[in-house]
């Protein structure tokens, strides 16, 4: 790992130990109107359990020889939006990040912004709904490091992500709690395999979040948004397989 930036110093500088923290995400998960916009009855005690039991442990990491020969791509592999395509074009030398919403110094981001900011690699499995899986190796800033330099605010209580793909035409997004954002390997990637991060696996910028299921690692990643709530993020379920029903918001291994 280089360079790392631990959660720990993160949430000192913003006043919060991981108690707080945790303690914050543990009502949040006890609040009717959470249980009933976002989670089922199933689903909310599988988000208890893992909160309660698992709290902030690491998901397994590997050895490179451990490393898959071949890690499949999903989903969408090449964004139609025009103005992703002309990016990626020129290198997405010109492209930037947008960071906004409920923080105190929204901003944009170059790749080479973020990859001047402290970052971390890891080896993790990635594991897929589907029923496959792969181990790669991913290397990219720590999103708790991203929204420290942006200023989260105190009422912010998700962290949305806007991509560049679309589904029949419905743009792509997703979104994690506060407890995820600040897990050490929660990382916004631009490296894959010590290279650069191809197209079919989210270029220029994907979520790493190594305790959730593959559909949570949002690819190809535009705008990140803080929120208060996920009532006025697509229709209400915080993603949007969530919101046509095809997948559960919390998907914790």
């Amino acid at each position: 790992m280089s360079r790392r930036l631990t959660r720990r110093r993160a949430l000192a500088t913003l006043g919060l130990g991981a108690p707080a923290l945790l303690l914050g995400c543990d009502r949040l998960g006890r609040a009717p109107s959470f249980r009933d916009m976002v989670l089922e009855t199933g689903e909310w005690l599988s988000y208890r359990a893992q909160r309660l039991v698992a709290g902030q442990a690491l998901a397994r990491e590997y050895a490179p020889s451990d490393m898959s020969p071949v890690f499949r791509t999903n989903g969408s592999t090449r964004p139609r939006d025009p103005d992703y395509l002309a990016h990626a074009e020129t290198g997405f030398a010109d492209w930037r990040l947008a960071v906004d919403g409920r923080v105190a110094r929204p901003g944009t981001f170059s790749l080479s912004d973020l990859r001047d900011m402290p970052a971390r690699t890891q080896i993790t499995r990635h594991d897929c709904v589907e029923g496959w899986s792969a181990i790669g190796q991913w290397t990219g800033v720590p999103l708790w490091h991203l929204l420290q330099q942006t200023g989260i605010r105190a009422e912010a209580r998700y962290i949305v992500f806007h991509c560049a793909d679309d589904y029949s035409g419905r743009p792509y997004y997703e979104s994690i709690d506060l407890a995820d954002a600040a897990h050490p390997q929660t990382i916004l990637a631009y490296a894959m395999n010590e290279a650069a991060l191809p197209m079919g696996h989210g270029a220029p910028l994907r979520l790493r979040v190594e305790r959730q299921l593959g559909y949570k690692h949002a690819k190809f990643v535009m705008r990140i948004e803080a929120v208060a709530t996920l009532a006025e993020t697509g229709l209400g379920k915080g993603g949007f397989w969530e919101d046509r029903g095809f997948y559960e918001w919390y998907a914790g291994i």
